[in-house]
């Protein structure tokens, strides 16, 4: 049983992200906001904690870490899409470099899928570090309904980010999981051992 928690984990993301977009369709109020708001953080210790655990129990394959990232992605973009909805004038306010991360993050999945007919599931320190950026401006809209500077740090690093992943995805002769930058992609690629975060990435 213990050894199925990694999967629970990630089972308990999916049901919070269409939980959180369901929510947000409800009349925006103060109780509402903070139960948003912990569902979000809720998200992100699963998130956080599934790969960790996974690692320390043996458990962490490359299926269950192809799961993990896609249910990362349906998860953010539930919880965006219900933002959107929570708050109906973050989206024409910042549409343009919402869909330049929205399809820099497609383009990242398409090329991994036209190389090795996979989806990525990287898990770089780039992207980790661009998840918590997010949660943190999300937090701040769904509680107070203003993003600033927190966004356009987030657009910046979301931008930084998917373009590190797209040149990892690139690089790799073969598809691989858990490389934490370009530089480890780079190694992996002259036939080069690499080390990772028994934290982040095994």
């Amino acid at each position: 049983m213990l050894r199925q928690v990694p999967l629970a984990l990630v089972c308990f993301r999916l049901l919070l992200g269409f939980a959180v977009f369901g929510l947000c369709w409800a009349p925006p109020t103060p109780p509402l906001r903070q139960l948003l708001a912990g569902l979000v953080v809720l998200g992100l210790l699963s998130d956080i904690f599934d790969g960790i655990i996974a690692r320390r129990l043996g458990v962490a394959t490359a299926k269950l870490r192809r799961l993990d990232s896609s249910v990362d992605t349906i998860f953010w973009l539930c919880v965006v899409a219900g933002v959107v909805r929570f708050c109906p004038r973050f989206l024409p306010n910042n549409a343009g470099w919402i869909g330049v991360v929205l399809g820099l993050e497609a383009l990242t999945y398409g090329v991994s899928y036209a190389r090795f007919r996979k989806e990525i599931a990287l898990h770089t320190l780039g992207a980790k570090l661009w998840t918590l950026l997010l949660t943190a401006m999300l937090l701040q809209l769904l509680l107070t309904g203003q993003t600033g500077w927190l966004f356009g740090a987030c657009v910046a690093l979301g931008i930084v980010s998917r373009l590190e992943i797209l040149g990892i995805v690139c690089i790799l002769r073969s598809w691989a999981a858990d490389i934490p930058t370009l530089y480890h992609a780079l190694q992996l690629r002259r036939g080069q051992p690499i080390r990772r975060h028994p934290l982040f990435n095994g």
